[in-house]
């Protein structure tokens, strides 16, 4: 992995003023609609993920936003600490994932804390995913794109890629994989997204999310 680029002063603009804005305003309305109709469940869910894992059932991690910018995305546990592991790529046979926390990944549960997110300003709900530093914030040249938009809990690339685990789990080196294979990848798609943004699309991400498409 490069060493983490820390220069966000020439990203090249993505979405026009008045896109933006209706995207967040749309993103404040639904995120909103959508943690009201599900705040239930997931304190729930924080509550068994609590006595799964024996750690606190929310999980925060650094991740990479808008401009360059660290924030700490929130989802709910799924894995066991272990402090002798020390990756940031996840195969779907890690032995770190408790079984609650397997059921929680299949339907998506773990990703309902990051409505939070969307309604700090950190997150959209759709968007290139966020990743950890030494990936996004090493983009260069025109790919930079990709930081000019808050990321997605959903969107292209992570529509495609919905069984990534299982796909590292199959390769001979995963975090290469992931690397050389999947993350460039996934830079093409993301940048495609915001250089061709509507809000018809966002609308179609959302609805291939939900209903599993």
């Amino acid at each position: 992995m490069r060493e983490m680029a820390q220069d966000f002063t020439d990203i090249p603009a993505g979405l026009s003023l008045s896109q933006a804005t209706f995207k967040r305003g749309f993103d404040i309305l639904a995120a909103a609609a959508g943690f009201a109709l599900t705040f239930w469940i997931i304190g729930l869910a924080w509550i068994a993920a609590t006595l799964d894992t024996g750690a606190n059932g929310f999980f925060t991690q650094e991740r990479v936003g808008r401009n360059g910018r660290r924030f700490r995305v929130i989802k709910l546990r799924t894995m066991r600490i272990d402090p002798g592991v020390d990756t940031t790529v996840t195969t779907a046979g890690d032995a770190r994932i408790t079984p609650l926390g397997r059921l929680f990944r299949r339907l998506r549960l773990d990703e309902l804390p990051q409505l939070i997110n969307v309604l700090k300003g950190d997150m959209s709900l759709v968007g290139p995913r966020p990743d950890v530093p030494g990936y996004a914030d090493t983009l260069e040249s025109h790919d930079r794109v990709i930081l000019s938009v808050r990321p997605g809990i959903t969107g292209p690339a992570t529509l495609k890629y919905r069984d990534e685990e299982q796909m590292l789990e199959n390769a001979e080196d995963p975090e290469a994989y992931n690397r050389e294979v999947i993350w460039p990848d996934k830079v093409g798609l993301n940048r495609e997204y915001v250089e061709n943004w509507s809000f018809m699309r966002d609308l179609h991400y959302i609805w291939r999310t939900v209903t599993g498409r």
